[in-house]
């Protein structure tokens, strides 16, 4: 279960307070992040280093908390070469298949949207990856990587005593008092079992993807035991990372295009005009093609950014900022829910509203950067998986199920409307719309024949 979301204004723009002898400060604007996390990167690119994260080995192997230097250097480098445009549009057809897929089931069960919506980023992660296939929440790969997830409870100061005294992570987990210590070795346990489960199955390892197109470069000697080392690391971090940012801004899509029926009917308009109405489903050719859908994606990832609070930047040396003095170690968080929901910048920031991102001829304007994806050298994770993967899978996802479906309230049984709260929940990975009841039909025969023959050939 995760905590409820609330939405509090910032008291202003830098906030900063002393946690249990940890500096920490708040940027609640996008313009101080630009210049402290990007234009002065060098002295703002550390990872705070919590005991319990090192007690479940995530500092080592997830790229996302690694800390600034050659170690991360190395990892962030093998992002760049995994993700660049050429490679990520190598995988597009997986990515189709999958979203083919998606389209199916809504299609045969509609009331399980949430179910696949889950699932739908999972089977593109592993297929590129790895070329393992799943077909259930219930694979063992999914059901250690959400038992390994569950470690982020144990992120904060409260959540355990070594992170406040960091000796007590090299006591032994049978002392009286030293909970946390072994949920934290089970953490472990499950993050090695995700690693391991897909490696081994030899048989679908022997797929087009990353991971076997580097096997077959080892058994020429092609890949050291470090570059095979950082590759299993890589992957590791993309399927973490992937998934929860997907299945979060989806979440949100579906939500709010059952609220928002006038802009779902403007955004299936565009689409009729461009694809057609029966001939194919769309393809990642069309989005040049469809700046209103396009702009759905950007208020989908401003309304709700799946991370509300990006992952804290450490300070390796003193600084000052507007007459602020900022100690070396500090804890430097960029509110990204304050700076997507800021009313200078954005009217109505509460409202969904598409047209925000579109001049006044209905193209595209140039606020495209997605600040969910993070700043500066720390964005290495946001903007090489997201950018290469979350922009693809979360715009073939709002696209395809827009050409295809009507989205709309459920209805109860006297056919009364079952409406739709706001309520919103942070599982530690992400903030995800919480469980709720929409209706999800396709939009003509020729739509539904369309998706059954697409699924009889692939």
């Amino acid at each position: 279960m995760g905590r409820n979301v609330t939405y509090t204004p910032p008291v202003g723009d830098l906030i900063y307070l002393n946690a249990l002898g940890t500096d920490i400060l708040v940027l609640n604007k996008r313009e101080d992040a630009e210049e402290l996390l990007e234009r002065r990167a060098r002295s703002y690119s550390g990872r705070t280093q919590i005991p319990a994260m090192r007690a479940m080995g995530w500092d080592t192997i997830n790229i996302v908390f690694m800390d600034y230097g050659e170690e991360w250097r190395a990892h962030r480098k093998a992002c760049q070469q995994l993700l660049n445009l050429d490679k990520t549009r190598s995988y597009e057809d997986v990515y189709l298949r999958h979203v083919h897929k998606l389209l199916e089931r809504l299609l045969d069960s509609p009331e399980d949207f949430m179910h696949y919506n889950e699932l739908f980023p999972i089977g593109i992660t592993l297929d590129a990856l790895y070329g393992y296939q799943v077909d259930s929440l219930d694979d063992p790969v999914v059901v250690a990587a959400q038992k390994s997830a569950e470690g982020t409870s144990l992120l904060t100061p409260s959540a355990a005593y070594m992170n406040i005294f960091p000796f007590l992570r090299h006591i032994p987990p049978w002392i009286p008092g030293s909970m946390a210590r072994r949920k934290a070795e089970k953490y472990a346990h499950w993050t090695r079992e995700m690693q391991r489960i897909p490696l081994e199955d030899r048989e679908n390892t022997a797929a087009v993807s990353t991971i076997s197109d580097m096997l077959e470069r080892k058994s020429v000697g092609g890949v050291s035991p470090e570059e095979e080392k950082i590759l299993y690391n890589v992957a590791y971090t993309l399927y973490g990372a992937a998934g929860e940012t997907t299945v979060s801004s989806t979440g949100t899509f579906l939500h709010m295009i059952a609220t928002h029926p006038a802009v779902q009917k403007k955004a299936q308009e565009e689409i009729d005009r461009v694809i057609g109405t029966q001939f194919r489903l769309p393809t990642f050719g069309d989005r040049a093609s469809l700046p209103y859908v396009e702009a759905i994606y950007r208020e989908v990832m401003r309304y709700n950014p799946p991370g509300h609070l990006g992952v804290p930047h450490k300070t390796t040396e003193d600084d000052v900022y507007k007459g602020y003095f900022i100690p070396k170690g500090t804890a430097v968080f960029s509110n990204i829910w304050a700076m997507t929901h800021d009313e200078e910048k954005y009217a109505d920031p509460h409202e969904f509203k598409p047209e925000r991102f579109l001049d006044e001829n209905g193209q595209l304007n140039d606020d495209a950067r997605v600040l969910a994806y993070g700043f500066g050298r720390r964005a290495c994770v946001g903007k090489y998986v997201a950018s290469a993967t979350e922009r693809l899978q979360v715009w073939i996802a709002i696209v395809s199920i827009l050409a295809c479906f009507t989205i709309s309230k459920a209805e109860d049984e006297h056919g009364n409307e079952i409406e739709i709260d706001d309520e919103y929940e942070d599982n530690g990975g992400g903030v995800h719309k919480k469980p709720f009841k929409c209706s999800i039909v396709p939009r003509s025969d020729l739509v539904r024949k369309l998706i059954e023959e697409v699924a009889k050939t692939e």
